[in-house]
């Protein structure tokens, strides 16, 4: 008996413990994992907005940008050798009603370590840096573009879905296009050739537009589900969040896009739509960053709920960050554009609100996967 209870502990230290073996890290790894990337990317983003340019904050968030392409390369890698050894587990995850959703986090992760390359990187590395940049970003564009189009199809053709089984998941692949064209908006001013910076901002538009008025459709079919179904399984509870994503998106997209307009434009001879440009940029994204108010009030009492009946960890609790990420660096925007202080202070306030919750997810991530519990791909359990 002694000798039993001796042996437990050390195996309670062993990496994976949970898991039958090492190997199913890589035979049940999903693309749930690069929401991680997601979360880490846009604290990395956000601690470089804050005012005042604090230093300390930019180095941390040039330290978290770092770990974000570790953990973006690391997961890249993991996943591919899903399909390369697994591959017959792995192609089920198309069928998959839930899983194959989170196909949307892999252009995401991506398109925040873009735009931290533009904040921490290109101050040393110049052009190369905005080349390589311009390169990743049309990448991503192809793979937003792939997810916004093909997992809704798939929706519509191989796999089963019912009104009072859907969460705010539905939005991943489809908000992916706007967090490109985001980035997008982000890119273009430094960019050389006017040429080139038009192209890019034009193909951000389109993929704003690709991507925002269908995500709209979706929340409105989300707040019919809840109103006759009420709230999903206390598993899904961090997609209550998820809603404030296209809208902080959105807007930041509009601000930003908007931003850029005027030179753009006018260094191609259409000053007057540039201009134009700014001022839909600065109205349309103020009226989205409202709107975005009354999801995250409703969020925040919607969390409440599931805290008093007790809420599980999972991977979904990355769900928590990434939008009110966006949603803050928006309201930083705004910040830039309208002589209002307290749209920098609210900023400040969600950027720190969005630290303490990282911090809580990341310490509870690297616990689950050093036991390996969170290694589980439901594509292998349902048929």
């Amino acid at each position: 008996m002694s000798d039993v209870s001796s042996r437990t502990p050390a195996r309670g230290l062993r990496p994976f413990s949970r898991l039958a073996s090492p190997r199913e890290v890589v035979r049940q790894f999903t693309p749930n994992w690069f929401a991680a990337t997601m979360g880490t990317g846009i604290l990395a983003v956000a601690l470089a907005l804050l005012p005042g340019g604090n230093p300390l904050l930019r180095s941390i968030g040039h330290g978290l940008w770092l770990a974000n392409i570790g953990l973006f390369v690391l997961f890249s890698l993991l996943y591919a050798a899903r399909w390369f050894f697994f591959f017959d587990g792995a192609r089920r995850i198309f069928g998959h009603s839930v899983v194959s959703m989170f196909f949307g986090c892999i252009p995401m992760g991506l398109a925040t370590i873009i735009n931290g390359a533009l904040i921490y990187a290109l101050p040393q590395g110049g052009e190369a840096v905005a080349r390589l940049a311009e390169n990743l970003w049309w990448l991503d564009a192809a793979m937003a573009m792939g997810c916004g189009v093909a997992i809704p199809f798939m929706m519509f053709t191989r796999q089963a879905h019912s009104i009072d089984q859907m969460t705010a998941v539905w939005l991943l692949p489809v908000v992916a296009a706007e967090v490109v064209a985001a980035s997008g908006g982000l890119l273009v001013p430094h960019l050389a050739d006017p040429a080139q910076q038009l192209t890019i901002l034009v193909a951000s538009y389109a993929l704003w537009a690709l991507s925002v008025p269908l995500a709209m459709s979706i929340l409105v079919i989300l707040v019919l589900r809840m109103a006759i179904h009420k709230l999903p399984p206390a598993g899904m509870a961090a997609s209550s969040w998820l809603a404030l994503g296209p809208i902080g998106t959105g807007a930041l997209g509009l601000l930003v896009m908007g931003a850029a307009a005027p030179a753009v434009f006018a260094a191609n001879g259409l000053g007057d739509i540039g201009n134009t440009a700014r001022g839909i940029g600065v109205i349309g994204g103020l009226l989205l960053w409202g709107y975005g108010l009354w999801w995250m009030a409703s969020a925040i009492l919607i969390t409440m709920r599931y805290l008093r009946d007790g809420l599980p960890f999972n991977l979904g609790w990355w769900g928590y960050t990434f939008p009110l990420g966006v949603y803050a660096v928006a309201t930083l925007r705004l910040s830039l554009l309208l002589p209002i202080h307290a749209f920098a202070v609210f900023g400040a306030v969600l950027v720190a609100a969005l630290a303490l919750l990282w911090v809580l997810v990341a310490a509870l991530t690297l616990r689950g996967a050093w036991r390996g519990d969170l290694f589980v791909s439901p594509c292998l359990v349902e048929p």
